[in-house]
């Protein structure tokens, strides 16, 4: 599987802080259950949340929204505030 990132297309300035806080531990690979619970928040607004993000940033999944997280924890940290 080939995942593509195109850094034009990233404005994590579009995400709320709820969602750049789910965006960076996206990338622990942990499940949604231990998300929610790392964040006092219920696991099915952890999807929504997830769901928002792969929109937002159009992106493919989940799984490429780790990625990207992974990469570009820096900027997303820079984001915030």
């Amino acid at each position: 599987m080939a995942v593509v990132v195109r850094e034009d297309a990233l404005d994590f300035s579009a995400l709320t802080d709820r969602e750049r806080a789910v965006l960076l531990l996206l990338a622990t690979g942990e499940q949604n259950r231990w998300l929610a619970r790392r964040l006092g928040i219920a696991e099915r607004t952890v999807r929504a949340h997830t769901a928002s993000i792969v929109r937002k940033l159009d992106l493919k999944s989940r799984f490429e929204a780790a990625i990207v997280s992974h990469l570009y924890e820096d900027d997303i940290r820079g984001t915030c505030g």
